[in-house]
């Protein structure tokens, strides 16, 4: 590791990122993750004009051609190909279930885009295949991120197929050893930072602004050009036809970020009608976006995070602009629901056969909150966004299904029956459990 700046890169001459606050453009062959001049946020400038779909997924070769992320090269920063890094990332599943519509409180189409298929079990790969990639195009030898599991195990992933050393920082609050299994298994050095999320990202920060290391957290835009393909798919799964609603997690608001500039693009160059409404779900324990938008984006206050769905347990996001964008470009709603909220709306996709980590589960349980006070209507269509596998996070499975609620078992739980090792003991419990 040494101090300084990462070499420019001239294969990325053309590529050209764009400050939201100024709007002061700056090349694209660089490691910046905030505009040099007033320290807002960057946009990656995609060059919008007749972009025909017809070129989506041609000319592709090696693992491109089998990505659901390079696929839509035209709508992506033109990275050289020589330097992408993919595991095959994206194509996944829309799944439809009328037990979901019903536990909405909803007549209308209900469907569930799980981004948990992805090669590490979650939607970072689609951001970590470009970030990595523009990292290995400018040069960088040692990438790096803070995070509360998924990130880092994407990372490492990447980091490692492409051949570049990684850095993690995790905080000391509750981090899913599925997900840092991971993240160890792939090869990344991990530390441990005194402090929760929010106070890891900080110091890396520091680290990435005062030596060579290449920072892949959202605030870097190149890895919310990856992301931008979730909608990207969904909407061509949908023949281009959009759904109403669109809902997702939040948590440090990359996705929401992603999903909003994908929306602007895809209107603007006509590839859909309209825009569906985004709907953000936080957890209540860790709510500050949608705290804000309640209050009418008044008086903004970070907040220490609390939640059992430690994928979005960030008490101060790092794309508060860009999630407002996003939100309100769209009509968009905020809304946050309770842990317990969370995880019967995860046992209820679990016991479907889909599966999702906590933080996943926020999506349905935000929707089936907004139907029933009204601010859906129960007849509009909508997509839930799984963002990470059922085994991301086992302890919350079982935590969820042995451990009571107020001295009872939860509503969803499904434990084991112990019964005498008899013939008739097996039959009269099975008659009970399978025919009720």
């Amino acid at each position: 590791m040494t101090a300084g700046h990462l070499a420019q890169s001239s294969s990325l001459a053309g590529v050209i990122v764009r400050c939201m606050e100024c709007s002061a453009d700056f090349p694209g062959d660089r490691a910046l993750t905030g505009c040099p001049a007033c320290g807002g946020l960057l946009d990656v400038v995609t060059p919008l004009s007749a972009i025909d779909r017809a070129l989506f997924g041609t000319g592709l070769t090696g693992a491109m051609a089998h990505s659901g992320v390079w696929r839509y090269w035209p709508l992506l920063p033109a990275i050289p190909r020589e330097a992408v890094v993919s595991r095959w990332e994206g194509n996944t599943p829309l799944y439809e279930d009328a037990r979901l519509a019903d536990y909405a409180g909803m007549n209308g189409e209900v469907r569930i885009k799980h981004e948990g298929h992805n090669p590490t079990a979650s939607f970072k790969d689609r951001g970590m295949t470009v970030g990595v990639s523009h990292a290995k195009a400018i040069g960088a030898r040692i990438v790096a991120c803070a995070s509360t599991g998924n990130t880092s195990a994407s990372l490492a992933s990447y980091a490692s197929s492409g051949g570049l050393a990684s850095l993690v920082l995790i905080p000391d609050t509750k981090v899913s050893m599925g997900k840092l299994a991971q993240t160890v298994a792939y090869g990344s050095t991990v530390v441990q930072v005194a402090g929760d999320f929010d106070a890891a990202l900080a110091v890396l920060r520091e680290l990435t602004a005062a030596y060579d290391v290449y920072l892949v957290n959202s605030v870097n835009p190149f890895r919310l050009e990856g992301q931008k393909t979730i909608i990207i798919e969904a909407m061509e799964q949908y023949a281009w036809n959009p759904p109403d609603y669109i809902v997702l997690p939040g948590g440090n608001l990359g996705n929401t970020s992603a999903f909003g500039k994908a929306l602007i693009e895809l209107v603007e160059i006509g590839l859909i009608p309209r825009a569906p409404k985004l709907v953000v779900v936080q957890a209540e324990g860790a709510s500050p976006f949608a705290k804000w938008f309640r209050n009418g984006y008044r008086d903004y206050a970070p907040m220490h995070a609390d939640t059992v769905a430690t994928a979005i347990k960030i008490g101060n996001p790092a794309s508060i602009p860009r999630a407002k964008r996003a939100v309100d470009f769209t009509g968009g709603i905020v809304t946050s629901v309770s842990d317990e909220e969370i995880l019967d709306a995860k046992a209820e996709i679990d016991r479907i056969g889909i599966g999702c980590e906590p933080a996943s589960a926020a999506s349905l349980a935000g929707l089936r909150q907004l139907v029933a006070a009204g601010q859906i209507p129960a007849s509009a269509s909508a997509v839930c966004v799984l963002t990470g596998h059922v085994l991301k996070d086992t302890d919350a499975v079982s935590d969820y299904h042995f451990s009571d609620r107020d001295g009872h078992p939860r509503p969803g739980a499904n434990r084991p029956i112990r019964v005498e090792p008899t013939l008739a003991a097996l039959e009269r419990t099975l008659a009970d459990a399978l025919h009720g």
